[in-house]
């Protein structure tokens, strides 16, 4: 089993498990106007894992990711360091992007990556990114992707992926880079930031979710099913830093 496959297996897994725990929740009266996903800042960083957060570990990697709590410039984050390694941090939980649009979070790195790239799948390995998966009905799919599908459930006895969003930070490519992931074409790579040029600082980054999801797959989304954090080097076999802020949603703006 490749690398994408044992990490975007075990992902699948996690998110069908948690919607069939937890239904999506009825429509309150007064929603708020921020659905807070991780408040790292507001943390003790003598937690051993972030609150609501699961580790997102892949049987057929040994090298794993290492993620804690941390102070840096004053703010509390998660830090992962990546040695030739994958892994990551995992939260579930049920959205819909059509009422929060608007995802922001905040990020650094220490280093690019020399030998990453978003187009191959030995270069897919990323000092930072952010997964966001939607839930999606298998029995959507037409032709050659219900094939696939059926193929992929029965070779792994789990599903595969089918409609997910990777914000990333890449070595090389150009900000605003959108393909679809060298392994998978239901795995949409967006390219937010890239190369040295902002490394070793503070970013905060604003994404409208929904537009970006209609962009990559054609259609409007599903519900949202969870957020994962990931820093990975193990096709490149190098190393990376870098540091997870806070995670939030936010409604589209009101009309007035």
């Amino acid at each position: 089993m490749n690398k994408y496959t044992a990490k975007t297996n075990t992902l699948a897994s996690l998110y069908l498990t948690f919607i069939a725990l937890f239904p999506i929740p009825a429509t309150a009266a007064n929603e708020p106007d921020t659905i807070p996903i991780a408040i790292f800042s507001a943390m003790k960083i003598t937690d051993i894992k972030p609150t609501g957060w699961q580790s997102l570990d892949f049987d057929s990697i040994q090298n794993k990711t290492a993620y804690f709590l941390s102070r840096d410039e004053n703010i509390t984050a998660v830090k992962a360091i990546s040695h030739a390694s994958a892994s990551g941090l995992f939260k579930p939980f049920v959205l819909s992007p059509e009422k929060y649009p608007i995802l922001k979070w905040n990020w650094k790195i220490e280093n690019v990556l020399a030998g990453g790239n978003v187009m191959t799948k030995e270069g897919d390995d990323y000092p930072a990114r952010i997964y966001v998966a939607f839930d999606y009905d298998p029995q959507r799919l037409i032709g050659s992707e219900r094939l696939k599908y059926r193929l992929y459930s029965l070779l792994h006895n789990k599903p595969p992926p089918l409609a997910v969003i990777n914000y990333v930070w890449g070595s090389h490519a150009p900000v605003g880079t959108r393909v679809a992931n060298a392994y998978s074409t239901r795995v949409k790579m967006i390219v937010v930031q890239s190369g040295k040029e902002k490394t070793k600082q503070w970013l905060t980054e604003e994404r409208n979710i929904y537009q970006d999801y209609l962009q990559a797959f054609g259609e409007p989304p599903g519900n949202i099913t969870g957020i994962a954090i990931m820093t990975d080097t193990d096709n490149t076999r190098e190393s990376a830093t870098a540091w997870y802020g806070d995670i939030t949603f936010h409604a589209k703006e009101k009309s007035h």
